[in-house]
């Protein structure tokens, strides 16, 4: 599954960058979900005093409200974006407003400040009101969404990569760079995606079908636990994989 953000201040185009992008990505007959980042400290999509408030009041911490045309699922505290994305399955991912994040980026600005303020090594396009104005910025392109979408698109494909799995700098670091670093590096093609040693990882560890990501230190522990235990059992041999089912 491949991803990218999409941040500016308001009324830069963001959105309207974001709706072309998606329309475009479609049309290529990719399949596309999107994050959306509320930078409103007060935002709540239920309202108090409704039904489904009053489950939250009573002490659910979990409420679903399912009506004919959609389903809303509602967590009493803000998700971090990797347990976000393990709803989705889509080619690509496209995140607005979200900065806390390794993946690719596109900066929409009114000017060069807005660029300023938010560009960064992961920045691989700028559009939005700024690109009426100008094409390029510190060798970044600027390309305008309504006028020339599909060349925009066509930056997405060649450049937005898999998602990496953005551990935390200090739990994993296994290819010499932190996850954004080597998104920066990868942007540049100064390496490859697949330099990303955790989508090989040596023990794996899967919940209903999917798998987890570990960083090297859980894996050990993970490994050693196991091994322990099978090393007491008849029919163990070194060097053998080890498969583990729980069900519940």
């Amino acid at each position: 599954m491949k991803g990218f953000s999409v941040i500016g201040t308001s009324s830069t185009g963001k959105t309207t960058t974001i709706e072309n992008i998606i329309k475009e990505l479609v049309k290529r007959n990719y399949t596309v979900g999107t994050i959306k980042e509320i930078h409103f400290e007060e935002f709540k999509i239920d309202a108090d005093g409704t039904n489904t408030s009053r489950h939250k009041e009573a002490g659910s911490s979990l409420v679903t409200a399912r009506g004919h045309y959609e389903t809303d699922i509602m967590y009493q505290h803000k998700l971090s974006v990797n347990e976000i994305l393990k709803f989705y399955d889509h080619d690509y991912v496209v995140m607005e407003g979200v900065r806390d994040t390794s993946a690719p980026k596109i900066v929409t600005a009114h000017d060069i400040k807005g660029i300023e303020d938010r560009i960064d090594e992961t920045t691989f396009a700028i559009s939005g009101q700024i690109s009426n104005s100008m094409t390029e910025y510190k060798g970044i392109p600027v390309i305008n969404s309504i006028t020339h979408v599909d060349k925009l698109v066509d930056l997405i494909e060649e450049k937005v990569f898999k998602l990496l799995p953005d551990m935390k700098d200090e739990c994993c670091q296994k290819c010499g760079h932190t996850c954004r670093e080597l998104s920066s590096l990868i942007l540049g093609k100064k390496a490859k995606r697949s330099e990303c040693l955790l989508d090989n990882q040596e023990v794996s560890l899967k919940i209903n079908g999917k798998e987890i990501k570990m960083v090297p230190f859980v894996q050990q522990i993970l490994q050693n636990t196991v091994e322990a235990v099978a090393k007491e059992l008849d029919g163990y041999f070194e060097n053998g994989d080890i498969e583990i089912c729980i069900r519940r």
